[in-house]
């Protein structure tokens, strides 16, 4: 037996299996797609038992039977059109008008006796390769548009075109030497087997192919929990499931414990769907098996409409559940219900379930902060009742003993004069409350975004002046470095106000006195500004939440140095909410600069 031969036999063996794995397949499950599967193959089976005959038969094969064979041979190409039909779109003109031509084609191999005219064979020849042609390229363009195992399969349905068309090539070729049926006979096998793995890959195949993306997904769910929103998580399975599928879409439902409903956010729109089990994702969440609907409009006709409308003719749901906790399910759509198989389910599953755990971490993760963020909001206001107790004590406390002497002063003696410096140290300590409540005013506003009001053109410059000014004492210097003036629009209240925390901060916290300089200047398209003191400095593990509310370094003494610790906190909110940022450098013993940086946008 020569190579040729045995080739040839090769190849019959091979389509005949490929024909009967197809036609079980279209048995079991008769839809469109899986029928034009096994008749794609089961033309070549029907050529190869009519090549069977005539080896047996003793007698020249009948022109009918030829005629057949030739008429099953062009029929391939358009049989491979109606599949590129079921993985992309085919124009309608053209799927229309294909199988008019095949039979305008055909009937002149029934009636017009051999040899064909040439004008009659170069149009059979032009139907079969151009239709080829069309389907190699629809191949893979749609393949560009998915991901995954879909993808795999385009590529390898276009494979097998250009195979075939190879393989119509070298069969003109043959005349020429016997090698170019070795030739042929390989490019033959090859587009068999290339079109079964695109148009009915084995399950092993699918999850080979599905295997890398699958790990991928994997590998990055457990990074999934920390994501910023429950949305972005959901954002990423669905992403995760759709490539692992090779899908066009993948969508998670969460249930509504009080309305009892599915919600799915597609497109940014919330739908809400009923927990029933009269359609495919209510089926799967009520009876927590998965779902396989290769044909939703068939076998949910109620959601014909919708199916349409969605483009989801196949769809895999399974039920995401975390223990007998039903959080709600995983659903993967395609257009086309040629995509999926029903081994897929195992996969959907696995998929769900790992959605279930991400999920769940994600809750556990959320009620951790909301616990943490209940533990902080009472720490806070412990701090807060704290420092407002400890510093409006003393000013009232003041307030109520000056005013009771006063008081008993005034009753034993009617006609005394007025005590002058009492009165002094009443409104002393009264500004002094007013300065403690509007601080606890203005850090409510931080905490709105509502501190700065008003914007007008201002010069920085005149406003560090101006304040200084206030602050310069022989104890405490205070001077200005600028070239000029730095105008830009700001709030100037809330900048005079700015100027003067840092001022009396630096004042404060300079107890043996020293030099205050502050530095003004213009940097780009920013206003910077500077306030240096020489006091006791700052800790360097207290940088980092100095300008945090009630937060005071650990060198502060409360008994030597009053205060609730809002002055930089309030300095913070007028910075950032002006779009600018403040920071400090400090040296403990030193004395500590401030740095603030400011846009200098005019109007």
């Amino acid at each position: 037996m020569s190579a040729e031969t045995l080739l040839q036999y090769l190849n019959w063996l091979v389509f005949l299996v490929i024909f009967a794995s197809t036609l079980l397949q279209a048995i079991r499950r008769p839809l469109p797609a899986n029928i034009d599967i096994a008749l794609l193959f089961g033309v070549p089976a029907l050529v190869i038992l009519i090549g069977l005959l005539s080896l047996i038969g003793s007698s020249p094969m009948p022109a009918w039977l030829n005629a057949v064979s030739g008429s099953l041979i062009l029929s391939i190409s358009y049989l491979l059109l109606r599949l590129v039909d079921d993985f992309a779109t085919v124009p309608v003109a053209l799927l229309a008008s294909a199988p008019v031509l095949l039979v305008a084609l055909c009937v002149p191999l029934f009636v017009v006796a051999p040899p064909l005219p040439g004008w009659l064979t170069a149009l059979q020849i032009a139907y079969f390769v151009l239709l080829q042609l069309y389907a190699g390229i629809a191949f893979v363009r749609a393949a560009r548009q998915v991901t995954g195992v879909t993808r795999r399969r385009l590529r390898a349905a276009a494979t097998g075109s250009v195979l075939l068309g190879v393989d119509i090539i070298v069969l003109g070729l043959t005349r020429l030497g016997s090698g170019w049926m070795i030739v042929s006979g390989l490019a033959g096998l090859g587009t068999g087997i290339s079109y079964f793995v695109g148009f009915a890959p084995p399950a092993l195949l699918r999850r080979a192919w599905q295997e890398p993306e699958l790990r991928a997904f994997l590998g990055r769910a457990a990074l999934l929990p920390r994501l910023p929103t429950t949305q972005a998580i959901i954002e990423e399975v669905e992403l995760g499931a759709a490539t692992a599928l090779g899908a066009h879409h993948a969508s998670v439902g969460l249930l509504d414990a009080g309305t009892q409903q599915l919600h799915f956010v597609i497109e940014g729109d919330l739908r809400q769907y009923p927990v029933k089990d009269d359609y495919p994702a209510g089926q799967a969440f009520v009876r927590q098996k998965p779902v396989f609907s290769p044909d939703t409009p068939r076998d949910y006709p109620q959601y014909a409409a919708v199916s349409r409308a969605s483009q989801s003719t196949a769809l895999l749901i399974a039920p995401i559940t975390a223990g007998k906790k039903r959080l709600g399910v995983l659903t993967v759509s395609s257009p086309r219900m040629v995509i999926f198989a029903e081994d897929d389910l195992a996969l959907v599953q696995l998929l769900a379930d790992q959605a279930a755990v991400v999920l769940e971490s994600r809750a556990l993760i959320d009620e951790a902060a909301r616990v943490h963020a209940r533990e902080e909001a009472t720490r806070l206001k412990d701090d807060f009742l704290s420092a407002a107790a400890h510093d409006l004590k003393t000013p009232l406390t003041t307030l109520v003993a000056q005013a009771q002497l006063m008081e008993r002063r005034a009753l034993r003696r009617p006609d005394a004069p007025a005590d002058i410096n009492g009165l002094q140290r009443l409104v002393k300590e009264a500004l002094r409350l007013r300065s403690l409540v509007l601080d606890l005013l203005d850090a409510s506003r931080v905490e709105q975004g509502q501190l700065v009001g008003r914007r007008e053109e201002a010069d920085l410059t005149a406003v560090v002046r101006e304040a200084c000014s206030r602050h310069d004492s022989a104890r405490h210097t205070c001077t200005v470095e600028a070239v000029g003036p730095v105008i830009g629009m700001y709030d100037p209240q809330r900048i005079g106000q700015l100027i003067e925390n840092l001022i009396e901060n630096a004042v404060k916290y300079s107890p043996d006195g020293g030099n205050i300089c502050i530095h003004v200047w213009e940097e780009a398209t920013d206003a910077r500004l500077t306030v240096s003191d020489q006091g006791i400095g700052i800790p360097p593990a207290d940088l980092p939440t100095l300008f945090e509310r009630f937060h005071r370094g650990s060198n502060v003494d409360d008994r030597r140095f009053a205060g609730m610790g809002l002055g930089l906190f309030i300095c913070r909110g007028i910075v950032e909410q002006h779009g600018g940022r403040i920071w400090t450098t400090s040296e403990l013993g030193q004395g500590t600069t401030f740095h603030i940086a400011l846009p200098r946008t005019t109007g």
